[in-house]
C-alpha cells in the first residue's frame, strides 16, 4: 500500500521479451505424486474487505451487476472464488482507503447493522457455505480503554462483534485478530482467548499479530502465550508490493506447531499484480511453510481520487453506472481456489521449484483427503524456454484424466486467462506436459471449474442534480454513495425525520493519520455547481460543506484537494483551500450572526471557473477567486468530536467555463501512461510510462502552461536542463520556465524552455521505461493522446 515496485515492471518485461525469444531449454522436472507424503494442512486463499473502505461502493451497486460482482469473488467454479475473507471491524477511523464505521461509536451503544462488512460476509457465505471468516481491527472508537487498543474494552468490543454476527446475521466466525500491524500484548491475547472461551466462542481461533514474526519467538517459550495463539500471521512475507519471488517465515514460526500464515499481502493493481500474485501463493509454502495467502484487498470498489484505487481481484468505482471490470488477480487466484478447497494436504515431496531452480518458477500440489482427487499449481513467470514437465502418481492419488488450465498473464486479453486446454491420461500411472513460460497451470483430476461469463455496462458520469433528502433509508445506515474518510456519517432520528449524524464523538484510536471527520461523495468530473446541505450543530464546534474534491494523500485523509466552506457554533466562518500536503490556506474569512447549537442553516459553495462563492441562509457571505482546483467531488464535515447533523444535500450545476484539459497522456507508441511511479509526491520522481490504471499518479491536467498531476505537481526538467537525455520528473510547481509545455496538435509535448520534446527512451514499450527529454523528431513514442 505504499510503492509499486520496480521489480514487477522488470518481471513483465522479461516475460514478453520471453514469449518472443525463448532461450536455451530448461531443465526437465520429474516429481513422484505420492499421495501419502507429508505436508501441512491448506488453510486457504482469499482477501481483506476492509484496512478500509476498499469495498464501499459495491454495496451501493445496482442489480444485477452488483451480483455479478459478488460471484466472481465468491461463487465456486466462476471466479477468484475465494476460500477465506478477512473482513475489518469498523473502528470509526480511516485505514487506508476510508473509515469503516463501529458497531458502538459508544460505550452504551450497540447497532448489529451499521456498516456492510457483515453483509459482504453473508454474500460471501450465501456462494460458498465454507468459506472461512476472519475479523480484524485496524483501529476503534476512542472511548475503547479511554485511548488504550490494549484493553480489557476491546476484547469485549470484539465479543460484542461476534455476537452480532451470530445472533443478527447468522455469522460464525473461524479466526480473530488483534490490531492490524501495531504489534502484539502477550497478557491481552491471553485474556482474548479466556474472554472468548467464556462467552462460547471457544471455536474462534486467534491470529497473532497481524504485523511480523515476533510472536513466534514468544509461543516457543512462553506456554501461557502459546495457549492463547492458533495462528502466527505475518504481513508482507515476500517483500512490500515486490516480485514476490521470495517468502520466508521464520524457524520459530515453522517449529511452533501453530498454522503459519501470509495473512496481508499484494496491495497491487488488480491486473498488474498478478505475476507477482502468482509467485507469492505458492513461495509462501515451499519457503515459509504458510499455508494461508491472503490477498489486500477484495475489490476496488472505491474513486479513483482514493489512495490505491485499482488494488484487488476487481474494480468497481461506479455504481451509477454499473460499470465494473474483473482483473487479471481474479484468475490467477482462481488457479488455486477452484481447484482445491481448505483442509486439503500439501503434498512437500511433490512441491518444490522446477528443475531445482527457482528461476524457472515453483510448483505446489495438494490433495483432497477425502477422495483420490489431487492438483498441481505451477507458476513458469521468470521461466526462459518450454519446460518438460513429468508425474508418477501413487499412494491411493487417482489416475484418471488430469485436466490443464493455464493463464498468460502477459497477455491483456481475457481470453488468455483461466483457459482449459486438452485433458491428459496417465499411462501407467504417469503422464507429462509441456510448459510454456509466463504463465500459471494448474493440472488437477477435479471438475467443476469454470469462467463467469457476465460483462458490465459501459462507464458513465453520474448526472447532476444530484440531491439526497436521506428519507429512504433505515436508522444506521449509511447513505447512498457517501463515503466515511474519517469518522462515522450516519442515517439519525433528527428531530423527528431522519437525516446523516456524524456519531463518533471523540478522537478515534487510530491507525492511519488523524484528520477531521469528512465524507465524500460523487463524480470526480463535476467542475461548475453549486453544493448546499442544512447543518445544525449539537455543540461548539464547526460544521462544513466541501467541494471540488479531489486526490486525497496515500496515507492519512487530512491531505485532500479541496475547497472547504466551514461555519462554526461563534458565527466565525472561512472558505479554506487544502491540498494532498495538508496545506490549509484560508482564502476568506468573517463572522455571522452566531447560528449556535440545535437549530438548522444552510450553507452553500458556488464554484463556476475560477469563481467562488459561500452563502450561509441564502445570504452570500463571500465572493472570491481561486484557479487551483477545477473538478472534483462534494463532501460534508466536522470539527474533531462534532456530532453535526446534516439533511437536504443537493449538488446543482451552475454555468461556468469548461475546466482545463485533464486525463491520462497515453503514448502512441507504448498504449502506455505517462506514471509517476510508486505513487510517489517526491520532489525529483524521475517520470516513466505504466498500464494505463486511472490511478492519481497518471491523471495529468493542462492549466496556464503547466502539466500538473496531484494538483500541485509540475511536469518539470530537472535542473533547468535543456539538452537531449535530460530526466523529466515532477517538482512543486513554482511557475520556472522548465514547467512550461505546449501541447501540439500532431500530439507532442515539447518543453518551452528547452524546445525539446517529451520523448520515451528508447522508443521503449515496456512498463517502467523512463521518459525524458529528446530532439523533435515527429516518432511515435514522442507523440501522446488522451
Amino acid at each position: 500500500m505504499k510503492r509499486r515496485p520496480t521489480l514487477l515492471a522488470a518481471a513483465l518485461l522479461l516475460v514478453a521479451t520471453q514469449l518472443i525469444s525463448p532461450g536455451a531449454a530448461a531443465a526437465a522436472t520429474t516429481v513422484t505424486i505420492n499421495g501419502t507424503a507429508a505436508g501441512r494442512t491448506f488453510d486457504g486463499v482469499g482477501a481483506i474487505s476492509g484496512g478500509g473502505g476498499n469495498s464501499r461502493l459495491l454495496y451501493d451497486y445496482p442489480e444485477p451487476q452488483r451480483s455479478q460482482i459478488l460471484d466472481y469473488l465468491f461463487k465456486p467454479g466462476y471466479g477468484a472464488a475465494m476460500q477465506i475473507m478477512k473482513v475489518e471491524v469498523g473502528g470509526d477511523t480511516n485505514s487506508t482507503s476510508g473509515a469503516e464505521p463501529s458497531h458502538q461509536h459508544t460505550a452504551g451503544d450497540l447497532n448489529c447493522n451499521r456498516g456492510y462488512e457483515w453483509w459482504m460476509a453473508e454474500q460471501a457465505r450465501a456462494r460458498n457455505p465454507q468459506i472461512k471468516l476472519y475479523a480484524l481491527a485496524w483501529g476503534a472508537p476512542g472511548w475503547i480503554g479511554n485511548g488504550n487498543f490494549w484493553s480489557d474494552d476491546m476484547i469485549n468490543y470484539y465479543v460484542k462483534f461476534l455476537d452480532c454476527a451470530k445472533n443478527s446475521h447468522g455469522l460464525t466466525f473461524d479466526y480473530i485478530g488483534g490490531w492490524n500491524e501495531r504489534g502484539y500484548d502477550k497478557g491481552w491475547y491471553e485474556r482474548l482467548k479466556a474472554s472468548l472461551t467464556s462467552h462460547g466462542y471457544g471455536n474462534v481461533q486467534v491470529v497473532a499479530d497481524d504485523t511480523s514474526w515476533a510472536p513466534a519467538d514468544d509461543v516457543v517459550s512462553d506456554p501461557a502465550f502459546a495457549a492463547a495463539v492458533d495462528v502466527l500471521g505475518s504481513h508482507y512475507v515476500c517483500g512490500y508490493r515486490g516480485s514476490q519471488s521470495n517468502c520466508p517465515s521464520s524457524t520459530n514460526a515453522i517449529n511452533s506447531g501453530k498454522k503459519v500464515w501470509a495473512s496481508e499481502n499484494g496491495s497491487d493493481d488488480y491486473n498488474l499484480g498478478a505475476v507477482a500474485l502468482a509467485r507469492g501463493i505458492n513461495r509462501g509454502y515451499l519457503d515459509g511453510k504458510m499455508t494461508a495467502y491472503i490477498n489486500w484487498p477484495v475489490i476496488a470498489a472505491i474513486t479513483p481520487n482514493i489512495p490505491f484505487p485499482t488494488m484487488g481481484v476487481a474494480l468497481a468505482a461506479q455504481p451509477w453506472s454499473g460499470n465494473y471490470s474483473i482483473g487479471r488477480n481474479t484468475w490467477v487466484m482462481a488457479h488455486t481456489t477452484q481447484f482445491t478447497a481448505p483442509g486439503w494436504r500439501y503434498l512437500d515431496s511433490a512441491s518444490g521449484y522446477l528443475g531445482g531452480n527457482r528461476a524457472n518458477g515453483s510448483y505446489v500440489t495438494m490433495r483432497d483427503p477425502g477422495s483420490g482427487n489431487y492438483s498441481v499449481v505451477i507458476e513458469t513467470l521468470d521461466a526462459t524456454a518450454a519446460q518438460p514437465f513429468t508425474a508418477t502418481v501413487t499412494g491411493g492419488l487417482s489416475t484418471a484424466a488430469v485436466h490443464v488450465w493455464s493463464s498468460l498473464l502477459s497477455s491483456t486479453s481475457p481470453a488468455d486467462y483461466f483457459t482449459q486446454g486438452a485433458a491428459v491420461t496417465p499411462a501407467n500411472g504417469t503422464f507429462s506436459v509441456t510448459l510454456q513460460p509466463g504463465r500459471v497451470y494448474t493440472l488437477s483430476t477435479t471438475t467443476g471449474q469454470g469462467k463467469g461469463t457476465a460483462s458490465a455496462p459501459a462507464a458513465g458520469s453520474l448526472a447532476l442534480p444530484y440531491s439526497d433528502d436521506f428519507n429512504s433509508y433505515a436508522i444506521g445506515r449509511e447513505a447512498k454513495y457517501l463515503a466515511d474518510m474519517q469518522g462515522a456519517f450516519e442515517i439519525a432520528q433528527c428531530g423527528g425525520t431522519p437525516c446523516v449524524r456524524q456519531m463518533s464523538p471523540r478522537a478515534p484510536i487510530t491507525w492511519d493519520t488523524l484528520s477531521d471527520p469528512y465524507a465524500l461523495l460523487g463524480d470526480l468530473g463535476w467542475s461548475n455547481y453549486r453544493v448546499a446541505a442544512d447543518v445544525r450543530l449539537e455543540q461548539a464546534g464547526y460544521v462544513e460543506v466541501i467541494g471540488r474534491a479531489g486526490t486525497q494523500h496515500a496515507f492519512g485523509p487530512a491531505g485532500l484537494d479541496a475547497y472547504y466552506f466551514r461555519l462554526a457554533d461563534t458565527g466565525a466562518w472561512s472558505v479554506l483551500r487544502n491540498d494532498v500536503n495538508n496545506t490549509m490556506t484560508t482564502l476568506r474569512s468573517g463572522t455571522v450572526a452566531a447560528p449556535g447549537t440545535g437549530t438548522w442553516h444552510n450553507l452553500a459553495l458556488s464554484m463556476s471557473g475560477t469563481s467562488l462563492t459561500a452563502q450561509v441562509d441564502g445570504a452570500t457571505v463571500a465572493t472570491l477567486t481561486d484557479a487551483a482546483w477545477h473538478t472534483g467531488q462534494v463532501g460534508i464535515g466536522t470539527s474533531q468530536g462534532e456530532t453535526a447533523q446534516f439533511d437536504n444535500l443537493s449538488v446543482t450545476a451552475v454555468a461556468g467555463p469548461p475546466p482545463p484539459v485533464s486525463g491520462q497522456l497515453v503514448g502512441a507508441q507504448s498504449g502506455r501512461c505517462l506514471d509517476v511511479p510508486n505513487q510517489s509526491t517526491t520532489n525529483g520522481t524521475q517520470l516513466a510510462i505504466w498500464d494505463c490504471n486511472g490511478g492519481a499518479n497518471q491523471q495529468w491536467t493542462q492549466t496556464s502552461g503547466t502539466l500538473r498531476v496531484y494538483s500541485n505537481k509540475c511536469l518539470d526538467v530537472l535542473n533547468n536542463a535543456t539538452t537531449a537525455g535530460s530526466p523529466v520528473a515532477i517538482w512543486d510547481c513554482n511557475g520556472g520556465a522548465n514547467q512550461q509545455w505546449t501541447v501540439g496538435s500532431d500530439g507532442t509535448v515539447k518543453g518551452v524552455q528547452s524546445g525539446l520534446c517529451l520523448d520515451v527512451t528508447g522508443q521503449g514499450t515496456a512498463n517502467g521505461t523512463p521518459v525524458e527529454l529528446w530532439t523533435c523528431n515527429g516518432g511515435a513514442n514522442q507523440r501522446w493522446t488522451r
